[in-house]
């Protein structure tokens, strides 16, 4: 099976309302007709998805909306958290779960991961979920069975059909932001348990459809590296996706 590379940005917290359209604007006018072999998604703050999805819309773009998090109840006294269904109406087609950041500023769990994974199926928005390792647990060799225990955390209840929908970011902490990656190989590697994993637990079909992405300071002076990499469906990227060029030249490396 053939998979539809994906180049999804995760703008962190970066980028006011009017440097997102502005942003946005320069991907979308970046585009051209070379890309539709590549899904391009856009991750904004939550403050600028309404703005995101209105350059968009008006373009009539192929780039779809993502969100950075998602709370998994639909409703309620939950002061600062957003919704599924909240995403759904401002546009996002997907949501990046599980980060890092998320587990690591705010807590985390990966039974919480799973929660947002159902709550965002529900409602018909494919998750992004993120796993990786720091970098202790690599140099114990721990890299594999810490990754295999998120992703079997994360996927845990899904039915085939979701687990073949789902896209999988493969970020090692150790590299993201630091300018340091892991080796094309390595990386590989990874991505390779993940598919087998899900392999297991939802059949080979799922296996193959899922797309599993690297993240950790891939750029587009790297990028070259992991195209090749038969497990490797694209990237999930930080700072490369803050300048239109070098996203749209990440993109281009994967058609």
């Amino acid at each position: 099976m053939t998979r539809k590379p994906m180049i999804a940005g995760n703008w962190k917290m970066n980028k006011t309302t009017a440097e997102a359209v502005t942003l946005s604007q320069d991907i979308s006018y970046g585009y051209d007709s070379s890309l539709d072999d590549v899904e391009l998604v856009l991750c904004p703050p939550f403050v600028d998805l309404k703005s995101v999805s209105t350059v968009l819309g008006f373009d009539k773009s192929r780039i779809a909306l993502g969100a950075q998090d998602v709370y998994w109840q639909k409703s309620g006294a939950f002061t600062g958290a957003i919704s599924p269904g909240m995403l759904k109406e401002v546009g996002c087609s997907y949501c990046i779960v599980g980060h890092s950041e998320r587990r690591e500023h705010f807590f985390e769990s990966n039974e919480a991961v799973n929660l947002k994974v159902h709550a965002l199926f529900e409602e018909g928005i494919i998750p992004i979920v993120c796993c990786g390792e720091d970098l202790p647990t690599r140099e114990a060799g721990e890299a594999l069975p810490f990754v295999i225990s998120q992703i079997k955390a994360a996927l845990e209840g899904l039915s085939v059909k979701q687990a073949g929908d789902l896209v999988i970011a493969y970020e090692p902490i150790w590299a993201i932001g630091t300018g340091r990656t892991a080796t094309p190989e390595a990386a590989d590697e990874v991505c390779a348990a993940i598919r087998q994993t899900v392999g297991e637990l939802f059949g080979g079909s799922a296996a193959s459809s899922l797309r599993v992405l690297y993240g950790g300071s891939m750029k587009p002076e790297n990028v070259s590296f992991f195209v090749p990499m038969p497990n490797i469906d694209g990237g999930l990227i930080g700072g490369a996706a803050l300048d239109a060029r070098s996203f749209i030249d990440l993109a281009k490396a994967f058609i």
